[in-house]
């Protein structure tokens, strides 16, 4: 009878997953693959986008020549990117995947930014009541960023009954923290077609 039971609490729990899901069907894909569904920014453009931009910034001549001229690796700081564009963009994504182009290119360290920093600050003043002597970790002694790196991400729609195209262009700027001048200055711009019956932006 238990058996009996079991089976149907099972069948009655596949059948309200069945219906539920009303017939979709859920494939996993390759995180890396390039799937672009709605034509609008999606994860491929955001990594895209940061690995072409970090790769321009640091192998450029100038930034070339400024690093042989510090002897020594730059640390720099991922200020706002803002999104000025028609639709919403995970800017966090974005800087994740700057971070990341950023580390993995050995070319130059890269600190917290404001907000990451405010909350390690205060688990540095945690430890200073709870933690050992021996572990506690002390306040102003950060290590400062020589550049900070500064951004916007912009589009322009055109679009006219069932086809658009919608056009992307993300400005990056490299500034140095102590004197405040311009090292770099860099875009991507991307475009996309849509074909459909209708389009709504």
């Amino acid at each position: 009878m238990r058996r009996l039971l079991t089976i149907l609490a099972l069948g009655c729990s596949l059948c309200m997953v069945a219906c539920s899901s009303g017939g979709k069907t859920v494939t996993r894909i390759d995180e890396n693959s390039t799937t672009d569904l709605s034509g609008k920014w999606n994860d491929t453009d955001s990594r895209l986008v940061a690995d072409e931009m970090i790769t321009s910034c640091l192998t450029s001549p100038r930034i070339e020549k400024i690093i042989g001229e510090m002897g020594r690796t730059p640390t720099v700081v991922i200020g706002k990117v803002r999104n000025k564009s028609h639709e919403h963009i995970s800017v966090e994504t974005f800087i994740k995947d700057m971070e990341r182009a950023l580390l993995n290119s050995g070319a130059a360290d890269f600190v917290a930014n404001s907000s990451e920093r405010a909350e390690l600050r205060n688990e540095v003043m945690d430890q200073r009541g709870n933690a050992t002597e021996e572990t506690a970790k002390e306040l102003g002694m950060e290590t400062g960023a020589d550049w900070m790196l500064t951004g916007t991400i912009n589009t322009i729609v055109d679009q006219e009954g069932g086809q658009s195209v919608i056009f992307y262009q993300v400005d990056l700027e490299l500034t140095d923290l102590q004197s405040h001048k311009k090292l770099w200055m860099g875009d991507k711009k991307i475009k996309k077609f849509i074909s459909k019956d209708s389009v709504k932006l």
